[in-house]
């Protein structure tokens, strides 16, 4: 499998993340205790910890042929947030985003997962995945606007952010995709 290392929407531009861009993830959204809320990564105290996410999603390219995204604009090129692929196995991948605060609203997110799922549909049958801080009620819109199911189980998270240590019940949302054949 191997998965494009830029995508492009109406509005923006999913492209691989670089070690040149720790810098601006850093300031615009990984430090922000609003948008850090319900991730279930903690908040970023250093630079140090975006160089990590950066080295983070390298490992992932390098062992899946696909991993995290940095999303810029198309217009302007303003970096707003990262999305992206966590892959389990060849089968399974979660999926996640994060937008900067200033972008909440506009639509980008449901941009952004309908490409991911639209990449991922190009390389097997696979299944997405998201689990989601039972207060993220945006997140969910997001999921259920992109076809996304809730699975009646969930599953426990860690969301370090919010509940320290401490794992949650959350919601699980979930995609099956067929292989999409070229014609």
């Amino acid at each position: 499998m191997n998965l494009p290392y830029s995508i492009e929407t109406s509005r923006l531009r999913l492209r691989r993340l670089s070690e040149a861009d720790a810098q601006v993830v850093f300031d615009r959204w990984a430090t922000d205790p609003d948008v850090t809320r319900y991730m279930s990564w903690p908040r970023h105290r250093t630079l140090d910890d975006s160089l990590s996410f950066i080295a983070f999603s390298d490992a992932q390219w390098t062992r899946w042929s696909a991993g995290p995204y940095l999303i810029e604009t198309l217009c302007g090129g303003t970096a707003i947030g990262s999305c992206g692929f966590g892959f389990q196995s060849d089968a399974q991948a979660e999926i996640g985003y994060v937008l900067a605060s200033e972008f909440w609203g506009l639509g980008y997110a449901t941009e952004c997962v309908h490409a991911l799922v639209a990449v991922a549909r190009t390389v097997a049958p696979i299944e997405l995945f998201a689990p989601v801080h039972p207060d993220n009620v945006a997140s969910m819109s997001v999921l259920r606007k992109c076809g996304f199911a809730l699975d009646t189980q969930g599953v426990s998270v860690r969301f370090p952010n919010i509940c320290g240590d401490t794992e949650v019940r959350a919601s699980r949302f979930f995609l099956s995709l067929p292989q999409c054949v070229a014609v």
